[in-house]
């Protein structure tokens, strides 16, 4: 058995809000720490303010490596990201700092550290085809579907997790096995130790209370131009992830003329609410992770001094 001593690595998880990347700024100025995104929708370009990307002036403040590296009508999968994540961690400790990965998408998470059995890739006419279906019998139709030839991954997604249900229905389809079976396969060691915490306020309704507000916000920042700058371009459809992030999705169905403003708007903090939701269950799912009050005057020193004592043996 190898007794080498693994470099750390933070994971700092949490929902949508919650205040990950405040804290990953006043980490970053106390520890020797290099800030890497683990967010879906922040790798696309021109997707600034409805992802909550980082400021010009925090970016400045700390570099956020993997945001803004792809165009928003290339999907980017799971497996690129553990991919560039890896290399960017290597690049971090071989500079003898310590890779803070900050962010809510969890299956990025788990893709990481427990690796991805090879999957077929995504397949454009397939996908089309599965919307067109759920455009006319409902994406909880297609979950039916999933369950009845996969039960087993049915079980975990959603009915409405219209990103989910498609693609394992696209698995089974493209391969012929099911998702359940494909991801049972030997996954490659994490070469870090996992340094974990969740940042979430203790209160659901101050959780909400911030999800509205900065939907608010991000209305008068401007989403709805830059939502529309995307909708102008003529090569993006709302099949595509980038388009189907949350917030988005919401105000291209505005643009289309299929809602007015303020079902836009209500449909937006819902459907980040339900985010918020899922992001949530993932995380209490997953034993043994600690949790601070994003709500707490201290919450940042209480995480700083958490880490300091956890990092170095």
């Amino acid at each position: 058995m190898s007794h080498e001593i693994l470099p750390p690595a933070i994971f700092l998880m949490g929902p949508t809000a919650a205040g990950k990347t405040g804290l990953a700024l006043a980490v970053h100025d106390r520890l020797p720490v290099e800030i890497i995104s683990v967010d879906s929708s922040q790798v696309y370009r021109g997707m600034d303010i409805g992802t909550a990307k980082p400021s010009l002036e925090e970016q400045v403040r700390a570099t956020h490596r993997l945001i803004d590296i792809r165009d928003p009508a290339r999907p980017y999968s799971a497996a690129e990201f553990r991919t560039d994540a890896l290399r960017e961690m290597a690049a971090i400790t071989a500079a003898g700092r310590i890779p803070l990965l900050a962010g809510g998408t969890m299956f990025y998470f788990r893709a990481l550290e427990a690796g991805l059995s090879p999957l077929p890739s995504a397949d454009p006419a397939v996908r089309r085809r599965l919307a067109e279906e759920a455009a006319h019998a409902g994406w909880p139709a297609l979950h039916e579907r999933l369950r009845q030839r996969d039960p087993d991954t049915a079980r975990r997604i959603n009915p409405h997790d219209s990103q989910r249900v498609q693609r394992a229905l696209e698995v089974l389809e493209l391969s012929g096995r099911p998702l359940s079976e494909l991801a049972a396969g030997i996954r490659p060691a994490f070469p870090y130790r996992a340094v974990r915490l969740v940042a979430c306020p203790e209160e659901r309704s101050e959780l909400h209370r911030r999800i509205a507000a900065r939907f608010h916000h991000m209305l008068q920042q401007g989403l709805i131009g830059e939502v529309e700058a995307l909708w102008r371009r003529g090569d993006l459809s709302p099949e595509l992830p980038s388009v189907r992030t949350v917030g988005y999705r919401q105000v291209w169905e505005y643009l289309s003329g299929n809602v007015n403003y303020q079902e836009m708007v209500e449909r937006g903090i819902i459907s980040t609410r339900q985010l918020a939701k899922r992001q949530l269950t993932w995380l209490r799912a997953t034993r043994g992770i600690p949790w601070f009050d994003s709500s707490q005057k201290e919450f940042e020193h209480v995480v700083v001094d958490y880490l300091s004592g956890r990092l170095w043996p």
